[in-house]
């Protein structure tokens, strides 16, 4: 495992926790659209059956912002913020639909970076065929089958709302000669059907007859992931291009500054961000946070848990703060479905939401990765070119 103890790098599943013991340019805040029984009662009956039945194509995602403009020479750009998922399982903790109540009450979107093995029952597990590991063999575990029934529930419901499903790919392997940072390009492949698979074959592999389908094509929806502690990502990369991925979230230590592309693929890294009390900067996720504060523990001492409460949602609102202030580059969190040291960072996560979302911050989006680059594609190379000039901290100006 890699050193954790200053700016830790590493990034996890649901599973793996459970083994270490605004203005939007979307819908409006408080917006109930997603949640009209006539509504979706009439996006369901569009929907056609794909394949077993596990999902479905119910037409155009609702919940979406307006068709995103370029830029004009001299406008200020919006300030993008972007909350992922990773694992993006409900494991009965009631943090999957928490956040999804959270967006719908600030006119957020996000996205939901799924583990395909948390659909797959663990009767099941054989089907998996892991690159460099056993048959079967996980990291994170899998779900009970009333969680994966919570799951699929949650996704569903998600998509509606207008959240993005991406992919954390399946077992989660970070260390030994099975980590995927040691993956080849065809070991990627191998992964990224599979965790295909397992969404788009989660009827047939559980036997479900009480679950709806999920309302999207995965194979389109697919567009984007984020590896397992943020490994592998070189030779992940030509997969990704060859599938048509259009952006890749697993770049470790980004800094706040615009993003480019790597390999054709938009490169949106975790980034550093500022850690009150401490001259160095933590990487802009849950765990990279707990690993500044009770190290190889997700249980520290509860006397401290006030003070890393504050610690972590401050960090999280002065990476905003300073991209906001300053260049304006989009700033990306992650955040897993977990309870940490008492679930503080989702008590974190929650209040720098409500911070960003304030009607104080003018033009801020919070969006999803999908609806990011949505917005990329449409910009002027040469205006993009400038925003990437800007350094961390460094104050927009109109003559950029």
């Amino acid at each position: 495992m890699r050193d954790i103890s200053r700016r830790g790098l590493l990034g996890m599943g649901v599973g793996a926790a459970a083994a270490i013991g605004a203005a939007s340019c979307s819908a409006p805040p408080g917006s109930d659209q997603a949640q009209d029984p006539a509504a979706k009662a009439s996006e369901q009956a569009k929907a056609k059956l794909i394949g077993d039945g596990s999902t479905a194509d119910a037409g155009q995602q609702p919940n979406q912002p307006p068709k995103p403009e370029p830029l004009e020479w001299g406008q200020k750009p919006p300030q993008f913020v972007i909350f992922s998922w990773d694992g993006a399982g409900e494991v009965g903790n009631g943090l999957f639909p928490r956040f999804r109540k959270i967006a719908r009450d600030h006119g957020a979107r996000m996205t939901f970076f799924l583990s395909g093995i948390y659909l797959l029952p663990e009767s099941k597990k054989r089907l998996y065929e892991p690159p460099n590991n056993p048959v079967g063999a996980s990291d994170i575990g899998y779900l009970t089958d009333d969680h994966i029934k919570s799951t699929l529930r949650n996704l569903r419901e998600a998509w509606f709302e207008g959240h993005e499903v991406g992919t954390h790919f399946n077992g989660h392997f970070c260390q030994g000669s099975g980590s995927v940072g040691h993956w080849t390009p065809s070991d990627w492949r191998s992964e990224i059907e599979q965790a295909i698979s397992f969404v788009t074959e989660w009827r047939t592999n559980s036997g479900f007859t009480d679950v709806e389908p999920l309302p999207f094509d995965y194979r389109k929806e697919l567009v984007g992931g984020r590896t397992p502690c943020l490994l592998g990502q070189d030779n992940m990369l030509p997969v990704a291009r060859k599938l048509g991925w259009r952006y890749d979230a697993s770049s470790p230590g980004g800094l706040q500054m615009w993003p480019k592309k790597r390999q054709g693929v938009w490169d949106l890294p975790l980034q550093q961000m500022p850690f009150p009390g401490h001259s160095f900067e933590v990487l802009s996720m849950d765990y990279n946070i707990l690993a500044n504060q009770s190290k190889n523990t997700t249980r520290g001492r509860s006397s401290n848990y006030s003070y890393w409460r504050k610690q972590a949602t401050e960090s999280y609102i002065q990476g905003f703060q300073r991209a906001y202030e300053t260049n304006r580059a989009p700033f990306f969190v992650g955040n897993h479905f977990e309870q940490w040291n008492g679930g503080i960072y989702m008590d974190a996560v929650e209040e720098a939401i409500k911070h960003m979302a304030d009607e104080r911050h003018k033009d801020v989006r919070l969006v999803s990765f999908r609806q990011f680059v949505d917005w990329l594609d449409v910009q002027d190379p040469k205006i993009l070119a400038e925003l990437r000039r800007l350094n961390v901290g460094e104050k927009w100006k109109a003559s950029a």
